[in-house]
């Protein structure tokens, strides 16, 4: 991380801003994070100005974030369409900087929340994953095929033939 002090600290934001989001890229921080819930404030200061708006709080140690009218739409389509922020909880998203957002018709840059769910790095299924793998085992005599677990983990080709090998071990029903 620099040395170097970006100009907006100076502010002391109690939430997330491009300051923070530069600071997470800098030091090599996935920018992937779960909201645990959105709850409307009143009367709150956000940037020097007080006022009403919906906060974002996450499950991971970092500040809650502002949402705008922008990160508002997408959080509504990640929540089934819900227009209340009690729906909104429990959601994984993944933000970055939009250099062009304005903000009184000026472009200041902002946080802005992705408008496509974040790609989760699949876990791989091993044979010490006992109930995962037997769980494999069952998917694989059920329907003759991975393809439903493969979905959900990465396996092996020498760990898919095992499954398939203890799938056709079962007694038929």
């Amino acid at each position: 991380m620099s040395d170097k002090t970006h100009y907006r600290k100076v502010f002391k934001s109690d939430h997330l801003g491009v300051a923070d989001i530069e600071d997470l890229i800098e030091s090599g921080t996935r920018l992937v994070f779960t909201i645990a819930h959105v709850k409307q404030e009143y009367d709150v200061a956000v940037a020097g100005r007080k006022g009403n708006y919906n906060i974002a709080y996450f499950r991971e140690p970092i500040k809650p974030l502002v949402l705008n009218a922008t990160n508002s739409k997408i959080m509504k389509k990640f929540c089934g369409g819900s227009s209340f922020v009690e729906d909104w909880k429990e959601v994984t998203i993944e933000l970055y900087i939009d250099p062009s957002a304005k903000l009184k018709g000026e472009i200041v840059g902002g946080v802005r929340i992705s408008p496509n769910p974040p790609q989760m790095q699949k876990r791989e299924l091993t044979p010490d994953n006992s109930k995962q793998w037997e769980n494999a085992i069952a998917a694989f005599k059920r329907d003759g095929s991975l393809d439903a677990v493969l979905s959900r983990v990465i396996i092996s080709e020498a760990n898919q033939n095992a499954i398939i090998e203890a799938a056709n071990a079962l007694p038929q029903h």
